[in-house]
């Protein structure tokens, strides 16, 4: 792996210090996050819920077609290094930001246009070769979609960085990440309410076909309803990106005074990414750790609305709505984690006794299901997101605690590769387990709970693995490690 000197404009020895960023700048730059929270929820909640419940398509098919957005994530590198050396007008990132922005909720449009079409399709003829093709480009327009969030993300990433400064940087990421869980629960109250119609609820969404054995959903009235929302909801989005980045980098930017590039998440390659995660002992249990909880915590982002719809009864607008209880839930989560149980249990326990209670979360979810209780099913999710928080304050601040400073880019970039690529790999995996759950089980709370058994079950891994873990043994080991790694790469 190789550093490259940029060659940055000189900059005038009397130019003036660049101003710090300001609170209210960081919650600017946080819209944008917000508005990545919103998107999310259109695709995995509210095209994820049509697909599998109303249109009736294979939930492995549907999961496997939104999770192809997750696994192109490695081109972000390539993104990353392009707007590091390649500005446009001028800017290293804005430009990249809003280029990307503009694609993916554009895309998002279209992969709603494609889904129609595989609807229609396997109304018309079945799983045929044109329903098969229609998911296939499914899968392309996603793929697609991923690509536009690496334009944008990556660069926006890399600008957090160069308008912040040592002292303040902490505080800029966490305001900005934080309001990615206040977009998923705006973005759910609101596309509830576009979505909260008496034509898509029930008996009268379907077509009535006397000759029909199955109930067939009536995919007109569903698109009349629908295509509104995901031209409203990313018009927003896409307001909110510019609102977010206009005039920041121009006035904050401290990229052209930094004279060499740091090693940052988006020059981080797979290839390079897994050898990091495997150099020694303590690295790979590490990585093993992250990779079974990131598993075991994302296999319902397939099924969680389907299960609201298919178990509880609920409309499209009631299982969009099931997102705010638990993006509320992860808010407290990982503020009252961070000051309030940390400096009291310490992050190993911490993130334990937070496995320890996700596993159990899904015990209420599973018996909300044979209870058929919607309130059920809302605390559940709560509950479940507050140990989500729990989690993720627990974890990152474990990993950041295990980072030897040398090498602490190269790791972080490691570590937040490989996690978009299990992400994507668990939405595969939970659309999967329900098929099978389906072939298996005749009843639909037992298809689904075998979901989140396995969750649960993931979970109490994740955390034997974690018991696995020493501190001591991974800062005297890891830096050698990482570093013959890297050696080894420049040979």
């Amino acid at each position: 792996m190789t550093r490259e000197d940029l060659s940055p404009t000189p900059q005038p020895h009397s130019q003036k210090p660049l101003p710090k960023l300001k609170l209210l700048t960081m919650f600017r730059l946080g819209l944008f996050q917000m508005g990545l929270g919103i998107m999310s929820l259109l695709t995995l909640g509210v095209l994820n819920r049509i697909m599998i419940d109303e249109l009736t398509v294979l939930p492995w098919i549907a999961a496997t077609a939104i999770a192809m957005y997750q696994f192109v994530s490695p081109a972000r590198v390539w993104f990353g290094q392009m707007s590091d050396s390649k500005p446009i007008k001028g800017h290293h990132r804005t430009g990249y930001v809003w280029i990307g922005t503009v694609l993916f909720t554009v895309l998002s449009f279209i992969a709603l246009q494609v889904v129609w079409q595989l609807g229609t399709s396997i109304q018309t003829t079945g799983w045929s070769l044109m329903s098969y093709g229609w998911a296939a480009f499914l899968g392309f327009v996603f793929a697609g979609y991923g690509l536009a969030l690496s334009i944008s993300s990556t660069p926006f990433a890399a600008l957090l960085v160069d308008v912040s400064d040592d002292d303040n940087r902490s505080q800029v990421v966490g305001i900005v990440w934080s309001m990615l869980m206040v977009g998923i629960v705006i973005g759910a109250i609101v596309s509830s309410k576009l979505l909260n119609t008496p034509e898509i609820c029930g008996e009268a969404i379907l077509s009535y076909d006397p000759t029909a054995t199955t109930k067939i959903v009536n995919i007109a009235t569903l698109q009349a309803t629908v295509n509104p929302v995901f031209i409203i909801m990313p018009g927003i989005v896409l307001a909110m990106c510019f609102l977010a980045t206009w005039g920041v980098e121009s006035r904050y930017s401290r990229f052209t005074m930094r004279c060499r590039s740091v090693q940052r998440e988006d020059q981080i390659t797979l290839k390079n990414a897994l050898e990091v995660l495997t150099a020694s002992r303590q690295t790979g249990l590490f990585f093993s750790f992250i990779l079974v909880l990131t598993l075991s915590l994302f296999m319902q982002d397939a099924v969680m609305e389907p299960y609201g719809g298919e178990v509880f009864g609920m409309c499209i607008a009631e299982t969009t709505q099931l997102n705010a209880f638990f993006g509320t839930g992860t808010l407290f989560g990982i503020a009252s984690t961070g000051f309030l149980v940390i400096p009291r249990l310490g992050k190993q326990r911490t993130t334990k006794i937070g496995c320890l209670l996700a596993s159990a979360c899904f015990s209420l979810i599973i018996l909300a299901g044979v209870m058929e209780s919607p309130s059920l099913l809302k605390s559940g999710l709560l509950f479940f997101g507050l140990a989500s928080g729990m989690i993720t304050a627990g974890a990152t601040s474990l990993m950041l605690d295990l980072t030897v400073a040398e090498t602490a880019g190269t790791f972080i970039g490691a570590w937040g590769l490989a996690q978009s690529m299990a992400r994507g790999l668990s939405t595969v995996l939970g659309g999967a387990v329900l098929n099978v759950g389906k072939e298996i089980f005749s009843i639909p709370v037992l298809s689904y709970g075998l979901v989140f058994v396995i969750q649960a079950i993931g979970l109490l891994v994740a955390i034997w693995l974690l018991g696995r873990v020493d501190v001591k043994e991974f800062r005297d080991n890891a830096k050698m490690a990482i570093t013959t790694v890297m050696e080894g790469d420049l040979d």
